[in-house]
């Protein structure tokens, strides 16, 4: 999280109007109603500033600073229509507070149930006494499945995997009354305060990507590092399939040695660590410790390391409409390594020369929503979440916005679990690598920001007085590491999910070891020497040893099918909205455009929705057309000159072999 409170920037839209996959209702020129300017809010970190040797969490949270914002009658994110305005007798919908699951399940066009039964685990300092009342409260809310201990959904363990030794505090009131007491006890409630709602976040956000997934809440006594790692452990060994972190601090003193030995080098494991809150290298850090590194464990070269973008505001439909590097009262972390050597699906990258990281790791791998002016709505019962209605003085409800890595973190997670996990893949990493290179339509390419500092400073409300490129020169001299652009870059990776294609294994996923690893230990001594070596992670100053190559034979690839071909970014052209918005147009005025990942035929049939005596029904219009679409970008109209009276249709584009898309449209 930054060192400075700062209004937070307004949000310009990375890209023109795509809806893609599902079907969204587009209504020409009606009115919306747009989240409110940034000047009506301020951020502030979740958690304290962390002690030296002390993990701290990145939960960001949104707080309404205007009269206006503090009534949330426009919620945070999203567009809809003006009608939907809230009286300013009614208390605010949580919807109000921001995104949704919905939201985010159409954005990164994400199905609801996946493959098989995953568990995706969340690591997390000290105890949330109502995280189980508070997932509750949230799945009622956007109906979403019961997620309880009861029916083996959620489980809530210590770091020794006890769920009936749980961590301080034991309650709200045991809380309290440290926050009452002595010194030790006020910094012992200091520390623990935060953490309950970063736990919310995580907890809440993994459950609205994955409803079907079980959810472990695995709780550290405290933030030391030592204690994050063995509830890491912990996690592992109870069966998680997949494990999100939120929360991390600086790669000094950690040597590649001691990571290997670590519990984030466990195969065939999605482990998702959030790369920070600070900017490149930490330039936004609060304490100067912090500077001048990435952080850990996303630096590490086994995880997959997540950065935070800005949604644009989603439309009314909630379709994606493009995404920017976050950075604006907050930014996203990463950057070059200075401990770890790049994996070698990072070396083999085509453009890796200009990332300008030399053979080191540069973080992040992949990307997601982070930036709290387009947060998520949470609920948790704790005074931090405590919001205004508009039923007079003195009422309140627990629902609030949220943002940073921290939300990124568990999204990826999420989406992970929703492909099946790591699908036997050592380092599930490589499978994001692998699916941008084989299909570059399987995730979204994040080609505008920086995550650099803006050496002109920023304006009151948070606004950047540079340009991405002006951050980029000052901050990693133009370079990828720091400066988003088309394809893999450092700020955020691959890109963001565009559905769970990406995160599944392509045609030549290895098992290989990201990097070279560390000589074996001696028989017997093994789990000794983890121990010791997990104790001093990070604080110990030992110096780097550069580790040895293998010497294991690697597994050969299980071969797989050729992919299907995948048809993206299917959308209406500008030329399209203005002639559909006049009198009765005709088809051949449904100009669109589309991505396809491999050239083949696709075939083409625009419909309107018809009144019917037994209901509705879908009636083609015009003749169905077939085409050859060459890979990338195509354009094309539908066929036909019929004309389109006012009414509801529906464009649908198929490819040979591959899953029909579908736009919808009013006209009129």
């Amino acid at each position: 999280m930054n060192g400075r409170l700062r209004k937070l920037a307004t949000l310009a839209s990375a890209g023109a109007l795509t809806v893609i996959a599902a079907p969204v209702a587009v209504a020409l020129g009606a009115e919306v109603q747009t989240p409110l300017p940034a000047s009506n809010y301020a951020i502030r970190a979740a958690c304290a500033t962390p002690a030296p040797g002390q993990a701290g969490c990145l939960a960001v949270q949104l707080v309404p600073v205007s009269a206006q914002a503090r009534h949330h009658q426009r919620p945070i994110g999203i567009s809809r229509p003006l009608g939907a305005a809230l009286p300013a007798a009614r208390s605010p919908a949580a919807g109000d507070f921001g995104l949704r699951p919905q939201d985010l399940r159409k954005a990164y066009e994400l199905p609801e149930t996946g493959r098989g039964l995953q568990t995706i685990a969340l690591v997390d300092a000290y105890n949330d006494p109502t995280a189980e009342a508070d997932l509750a409260a949230y799945s009622a809310m956007f109906d979403l499945p019961a997620c309880t201990k009861s029916t083996g959904c959620f489980k809530q363990v210590g770091e020794t995997g006890s769920a009936s030794a749980l961590p301080f505090p034991g309650s709200t009131e045991e809380l309290e009354a440290a926050e009452a007491g002595g010194e030790e006890a006020k910094a012992l409630a200091e520390n623990a305060r935060g953490w309950d709602v970063e736990i919310s976040l995580d907890i809440e956000t993994a459950h609205a990507v994955c409803p079907g997934c079980q959810i472990m809440l695995v709780e550290a006594e405290g933030a030391s590092y030592s204690s994050l790692e063995r509830a890491e452990r912990t996690a592992e060994t109870l069966g998680a399939g997949v494990i999100s972190n939120s929360w991390g601090g600086s790669e000094e003193g950690v040597s590649p040695e001691q990571d290997a030995a670590s519990p984030f080098n466990d195969p065939q494991v999605v482990i998702t660590a959030a790369t920070g809150d600070d900017g490149y290298h930490g330039w936004d850090a609060r304490s100067a410790g912090e500077k001048g590194y990435t952080d850990y464990p996303a630096a590490s070269p086994h995880v997959v390391a997540v950065g935070g973008t800005r949604l644009a505001t989603l439309g009314l439909g909630g379709a994606w409409s493009g995404e920017a590097v976050w950075n604006g009262a907050g930014a996203t972390g990463g950057g070059c390594s200075r401990r770890f050597s790049a994996p070698e699906w990072q070396l083999q990258l085509p453009d890796w020369a200009s990332i300008g990281c030399a053979t080191k790791r540069v973080v992040a791998d992949v990307s997601a929503d982070a930036d709290p002016y387009t947060g998520v709505a949470i609920t948790d019962s704790s005074p931090a979440c405590e919001s205004e209605t508009g039923e007079g003085a003195g009422h309140t409800i627990h629902w609030c916005t949220y943002g940073g890595t921290s939300l990124a973190s568990p999204i990826i997670a999420g989406v992970f679990a929703l492909a099946g996990g790591a699908n036997g893949v050592a380092y599930p990493a490589r499978t994001l690598y692998e699916s941008e290179r084989l299909d570059p339509s399987a995730l979204h390419d994040v080609t505008v920001g920086s995550s650099g500092q803006c050496s002109a400073g920023y304006s009151s409300s948070g606004l950047a007085r540079c340009t991405p490129a002006e951050e980029a020169a000052a901050s990693c001299e133009s370079k990828g590491s720091c400066l988003a652009g088309t394809g893999f870059d450092g700020p955020s990776g691959v890109g963001t999910p565009h559905g769970i294609l990406g995160f599944e294994p392509g045609e030549s996923a290895g098992s290989e070891p990201p990097a070279a690893e560390p000589p074996a230990e001696a028989p017997g001594k093994e789990k000794e020497s983890k121990e010791s070596k997990l104790e001093s992670l990070p604080g110990s100053k030992g110096s780097s040893v550069t580790p040895t190559a293998p010497s294991e034979p690697t597994r050969p690839p299980t071969p797989k099918p050729p992919r299907a071909p995948v048809l993206s970014a299917l959308s209406l052209t500008s030329d399209a909205l203005i002639a559909l918005d006049s009198r009765r147009p005709s088809s051949a005025a449904v100009s669109f455009a589309f991505s396809l990942s491999t050239p083949t035929t696709v075939h083409i049939e625009l419909a309107r929705r018809v009144r019917a005596r037994h209901g509705a029904r879908w009636v083609a219009v015009g003749p169905a057309a077939s085409l050859a679409a060459a890979a990338g970008r195509n354009d094309s109209r539908a066929g036909g000159r019929s004309p389109l009276p006012q009414g509801l249709y529906r464009l649908t584009v198929t490819p040979l072999g591959g899953r029909p898309r579908s736009i919808r449209f009013h006209i009129g």
